[in-house]
C-alpha cells in the first residue's frame, strides 16, 4: 500500500504554516501554533484519528487570531487531499458522534470533491483557553474548502464551552478516520457511481 502522507507550506502575509500528515499513523503530534487551545485540539484531533501530524504555525495574531486559524483549517484540509490521492478504495464518509462529558457533539465527513460546511454549536464564552470560540466554525470552513469536502458539525448537547469544542475535535478525528479507511468490498475502486472524485 502506498504511504498516505503530505507536506504543506504555505506562506502569505499573514500566516506562514508548515503541515506534516501521515494518515495511516499512531496519534503521533508535534504542533505549535502560537494559540495554547488550537494546539491542544490538534493534539486531540491526531491522538483520536491515528494521524501523525506536524504543525509549525505563525501568524498575525498581533491583529487577530482570524487569519492563522482559518489558514491552519485549508492546509490540514490540503493534506488531507493530497494524501488520500484518487480515493480509491476508501469509504470517503464517516460519521461519529462523541460524548464530551455532559456535551455530545456529531461530526460527519465526506470527501466527495465539493466543499460544504454545516455548523450549528454555539459558545457562551468569547475565549475557550484563548482560543476565540467563534474561530472553530472558521476552522472547519477552511478545512472543507482545503480537502473539497463537506463538514457537518452539530452539538447535540451541550454544557462547557471546553468540553464542546474538544468534543467536536475528536468526534471530527474519529469522522475523517472512519472516512479515510480502506473498504475491502470497494476492490480499490473509487467510492463514486461518476468513476471519479
Amino acid at each position: 500500500m502506498k504511504a498516505r502522507i503530505a507536506k504543506i507550506a504555505r506562506k502569505t502575509s499573514e500566516t506562514d504554516i508548515a503541515l506534516s500528515l501521515k494518515i495511516d499513523g499512531t496519534g503521533k503530534a508535534e504542533v505549535d501554533t502560537g494559540i495554547g487551545f488550537l494546539d491542544h485540539m490538534l493534539i486531540s484531533f491526531a491522538k483520536h484519528g491515528f494521524f501523525d501530524l506536524g504543525v509549525k504555525a505563525k501568524g498575525d495574531l498581533e491583529i487577530d487570531q482570524h487569519h492563522l486559524v482559518e489558514d491552519l483549517g485549508i492546509c490540514l484540509g490540503m493534506a488531507f487531499a493530497k494524501a488520500l490521492g484518487d480515493k480509491k478504495g476508501i469509504s470517503r464518509a464517516g460519521m461519529f458522534a462523541f460524548p464530551m462529558d455532559e456535551t455530545l457533539s456529531l461530526v460527519s465527513v465526506d470527501f466527495s470533491g465539493r466543499s460544504a460546511l454545516t455548523f450549528d454549536a454555539k459558545f457562551e464564552r468569547e475565549f475557550i483557553g484563548g482560543l476565540q470560540s467563534d474561530l472553530a466554525k472558521e476552522f472547519f470552513a477552511g478545512f472543507s474548502q482545503g480537502a473539497r469536502c463537506n463538514v457537518f458539525v452539530r452539538v447535540l448537547y451541550g454544557g462547557n464551552d471546553h468540553h464542546k469544542c474538544e468534543g467536536m475535535f475528536k468526534g471530527f478525528a474519529r469522522a475523517c478516520c472512519e472516512a479515510c479507511a480502506f473498504r475491502e468490498r470497494a476492490n480499490g475502486k473509487v467510492p463514486s457511481t461518476k468513476g471519479m472524485i
